[in-house]
């Protein structure tokens, strides 16, 4: 089993390789900013070049940069980290700057950029700017347009930033694997105008998905469809910070997709229009309301609407099996199934045996011991109980009087009085029978009819 000790220790020798970088050449790099705190960072402000109005990644950070004769310059270092997914489970994975996705970039239009990569991976890589439209030589797609980064080499791309929208970077080299490792980053191209498609709280957020067994703490790289972690930046719940919003704020949620399925991303309690993709943003007279927004492998979709509704509002992908976490694979359904018998029986032999799946899927009851470095398929505590969920599922808390600026958890939502679902003591009416079907044969026999030589039908099938 590789842990993180000898995960990390394991990539030491690789690590080392950065220092084929001569002295002089690395005199001229901007600084590598590291990040590896799992909560959500402020809004990076930009303290030079054009002014922009800075996004949110959530559970993430925005990379700093430094400007150079009028360049933005970034250093993005591609290199092992460990990603704590919720707590209690950690993951072995590849990433940048010590997180996995890597830190947003940020840049205005019109910028010119230059982005230093050094490789401490122990194979080559490359970056692709996904969606942005730059000269054929800094696509980053390895043996077509560049040479790979060899292990402890920096490569240097340049380029400007044409066009204002939304977008993603992620190697071109030996991609199902590295990107099956978390490799991958969000990028916004701000527009000059800040009033431009302005908004008082901007989210980001990249969906990945992983295959790591329970117990364990590496990623299977070669499964193709099979995951069993679905992931917002490289977090599942509970581990997910929730996304805030005061009352009557306009908010954007730009959500890119890099796993091998589409995601339909589901917001309760609002109404919303998706507002852009990754070619661009799309024209208020296209747009259309919306609660759910299917976004497909390899797209970018941004959401925008006015929290116009308080209360703690569920956001997630509505594939159900992407609200769990790991464990779900292969269990047997024995919904009605009497296992009385067979329970005494494995009980003598294990204590604490306990059945799964004679009346649903609940584990909001169960107290199970489980594998190390795992967590529970569903569950995260709400103000009424177990809430059941994980992977791809988060919170849109909407508040009255939340500051600008103020992305801190209010806590739970306190309901207005009469306003909460409840039991009912009183006395229940009987239920309506449906109307008889005029018609309706009284023998329940079925007349069957099949197609003649003449009619209609599918011959020879």
């Amino acid at each position: 089993m590789t842990n993180r000790r000898s995960f990390l220790t394991g990539a030491g020798a690789t690590m080392l390789g950065a220092s084929m970088v001569s002295k002089a050449g690395a005199a001229t790099l901007p600084e590598a900013h590291v990040h590896t705190a799992s909560a959500t960072a402020a809004p990076l402000l930009p303290a030079s070049g054009r002014p922009y109005n800075p996004v949110v990644t959530l559970n993430g950070w925005t990379l700093p940069w430094r400007m150079k004769d009028g360049v933005k310059e970034f250093h993005l270092v591609a290199e092992p980290v460990v990603r704590e997914l919720a707590p209690g489970m950690q993951a072995n994975l590849w990433g940048y700057n010590g997180q996995s996705p890597g830190p947003t970039i940020e840049v205005v239009e019109g910028d010119r950029v230059r982005i230093f990569v050094t490789n401490k991976l122990p194979e080559h890589t490359s970056v692709h700017w996904h969606g942005q439209l730059l000269p054929c030589g800094m696509d980053g797609v390895t043996g077509l347009t560049q040479p790979g980064i060899a292990p402890g080499k920096t490569f240097v791309y340049e380029f400007v930033a044409r066009h204002a929208g939304t977008f993603m970077y992620h190697p071109h080299a030996d991609e199902m694997q590295q990107m099956a490792m978390g490799m991958m980053g969000f990028w916004v191209t701000h527009p000059k105008n800040p009033r431009q498609h302005a908004v008082d709280r901007d989210y980001v957020m990249l969906l990945q998905s992983y295959d790591i067994d329970p117990g364990s703490y590496t990623p299977r790289t070669n499964t193709m469809l099979d995951f069993n972690l679905w992931a917002i930046n490289s977090r599942v719940f509970p581990g997910l910070d929730p996304m805030v919003a005061g009352l009557g704020d306009k908010v954007r949620i730009r959500v890119g997709n890099l796993t091998m399925t589409n995601h339909p991303i589901h917001l309760h309690g609002h109404r919303f229009e998706v507002a852009g993709t990754d070619g661009g943003w799309v024209p208020k007279s296209a747009r259309w309301p919306e609660v759910t927004a299917d976004v497909a492998v390899g797209q970018m979709r941004a959401i925008e609407f006015v929290a116009d509704a308080p209360g703690d509002w569920a956001f997630h992908c509505h594939k159900s099996h992407h609200t769990m976490n790991a464990m779900g694979h292969e269990v047997p359904t024995l919904i009605g199934v009497d296992h009385r018998g067979v329970a005494e029986k494995i009980n003598r032999l294990v204590p604490g045996y306990m059945v799964m799946g004679d009346r649903g899927g609940s584990m909001g009851d169960m107290k199970m011991a489980l594998p190390e470095n795992t967590l529970p398929m569903m569950s995260g505590e709400g103000p009424f109980g177990n809430l059941e969920m994980g992977g791809m599922f988060t919170v849109l808390k909407v508040r009255e009087g939340l500051r600008r600026g103020d992305y801190r958890d209010p806590g739970w939502y306190r309901h207005p009085a009469g306003t909460v679902a409840r039991e009912w003591t009183g006395d229940v009416p009987a239920a309506h029978a449906a109307p008889d079907v005029p018609g309706d044969s009284t023998d329940g026999a079925l007349e069957v009819r099949k197609p003649g030589s003449g009619g209609a039908g599918h011959h020879g099938h």
